[in-house]
């Protein structure tokens, strides 16, 4: 005889599941996952935590709604036979011509492409979901589109979560390009403004949503979130479980990072993952710029090479910032190139300000700009603004700043200063420089690595270069690698 799990549906966030101690046990070890990098943090290394994330717990019984599908796979599997106390997971068998009437009923300023309408399609019949779209792919149409739909649908207002008050802006801007209201019907909420409860439409950065009790979220029915990657930190989470009577939940990205963890998360708070179209597709397609991929791989000298290869990671990535050598180099490569370009880079004081305090200083006449934290959203978007309607300007920014939800239709080229194996931080960024604008057609990217191998070990950066280029090929992009004697 099989075993029996009762599966009852909580609330919009979370299913109770009711089984044999050891069924529990099974599910628990089922939806547990190593975060990885966890034999790195301090939790491990002194005991307190095992570097698992466990997305059922043993002793509530509760489990993500949106990892209903994996439960019930997981069930098949087992032969245990599932008793719903509810309904779980809805969908709305609409026919195609419903579904055709829905999209003309938008009025969208914009006419959206196949793929946006394919990503509202889906997010109409299963009411939740991730939906995996390209940076540069407009995302911002495929939000408006559900907004409209929503507006119709439900009497409860409608959120959405942006990670920076730049995308605030930016989508309130195009929401009011596609011909909507905002003034009416759209609250921006950071730092500076109030939320307009007369609104049904609030845009928000999550920093202002976190600390907010739970009260505040119960008028909301649906929810987008924007760059939805970065949903799995604390705090992102925490609003999201606070929406416990939301059942419209629909998260973007242009990426995720590759690991279960990080997939399972996003799937649990939101729903299973849709990916419309792909960054190549769309090249292809002549929809995105063509991007030309240059890896300059800087060779050390033997000497520098051996008095680096036994430091730890970090005293690598020191080295290479503040080697006058290396950023010689990329701020010839820089000034040389022509076109709007973007140099990122990840340390701030050790390696941004010295990059940008070199490139100002040969750039002549072209405008420089120095982009991190500490820059207000206001000036972040003046220099946004200054870029597109120039032909040769130069953003030094941090990756922090400008990898992420800022778009220039007019940037030319992009230089990868400083090394990283983020997959989500390599293709946001190459993201950036793939809108087509009046002035281009091909967007290029340089990729600078380094090279300081000693007796046969390759130092970290080296092996970091190596998993970008696994990227690319995954991704499908072509590329060509330079070896580069840096004298």
């Amino acid at each position: 005889m099989s075993s029996v799990l009762k599966v009852e549906k909580l609330n919009s966030v979370y299913l109770k599941i009711e089984a044999e101690a050891d069924v529990r046990r099974e599910l628990t070890d089922y939806f547990s996952f190593e975060v990885p990098g966890y034999k790195f943090t301090p939790q491990f290394r002194n005991r307190v935590w095992d570097g698992k994330i466990r997305l059922y717990s043993y002793a509530t019984g509760q489990l993500y709604v949106g990892l209903y599908p994996y439960l019930k796979d997981w069930c098949k599997r087992k032969n245990v036979q599932i008793v719903e106390s509810n309904e779980i997971l809805k969908k709305n068998d609409l026919s195609a011509a419903a579904q055709d009437g829905l999209i003309e009923s938008l009025d969208t300023s914009i006419t959206p492409r196949d793929y946006q309408i394919d990503a509202f399609r889906y997010a109409v019949q299963y009411e939740r979901g991730l939906i995996l779209s390209p940076t540069a792919s407009g995302k911002s149409l495929i939000a408006y589109m559900l907004v409209k739909y929503y507006l119709n649908m439900i009497d409860n207002n409608i959120l959405i979560i942006v990670p920076t008050t730049s995308l605030v802006e930016q989508l309130y801007k195009d929401f009011k390009e596609y011909g909507f209201d905002v003034e009416n019907n759209v609250s921006r909420n950071y730092h500076g403004y109030e939320i307009e409860e007369d609104k049904r439409v609030v845009i928000s950065t999550w920093q202002s949503l976190y600390k907010l009790p739970k009260t505040f979220f119960a008028d909301f029915g649906a929810v987008i979130g924007d760059e939805a990657h970065l949903f799995k930190a604390v705090s992102l989470t925490k609003i999201m479980t606070k929406l416990t009577n939301c059942e419209y939940r629909i998260g973007m990205t242009g990426t995720l990072d590759g690991t279960k963890t990080h997939k399972l998360v996003l799937e649990g708070l939101f729903g299973r993952v849709n990916k419309v179209v792909s960054t190549k597709e769309l090249i292809d397609k002549k929809q995105l710029a063509d991007l030309k991929i240059i890896c300059l791989v800087l060779k050390h000298t033997e000497a520098e090479s051996k008095a680096i290869y036994k430091e730890k990671y970090h005293k690598e990535l020191e080295y290479l910032a503040q080697s006058e050598k290396r950023n010689k180099y990329i701020r010839n490569l820089a000034t040389a190139l022509n076109g709007n370009t973007l140099i990122l880079f990840q340390l701030v004081e050790k390696h941004g300000k010295d990059l940008y305090e070199l490139i100002r200083t040969k750039a002549g006449d072209r405008k420089v700009f120095f982009v991190y934290g500490g820059v207000d959203a206001e000036q972040r978007e003046e220099v946004r603004a200054i870029t597109e309607k120039s032909d040769n300007a130069i953003i030094v920014a941090s990756y922090g700043t400008f990898s992420t939800g800022i778009n220039i239709r007019n940037l030319h080229n992009i230089i990868f200063a400083s090394p990283s194996k983020s997959r989500i931080r390599n293709l946001q960024s190459i993201g950036r420089g793939l809108r087509i604008g009046d002035s281009k057609e091909t967007a290029t990217l340089y990729d600078i690595s380094d090279d300081l191998t000693y007796k046969d070990k390759k130092n970290f950066t080296l092996t970091h270069f190596q998993e970008r280029i696994n990227i690319y090929n995954e991704e499908g992009f072509t590329y060509e690698i330079h070896s580069v004697d840096l004298k």
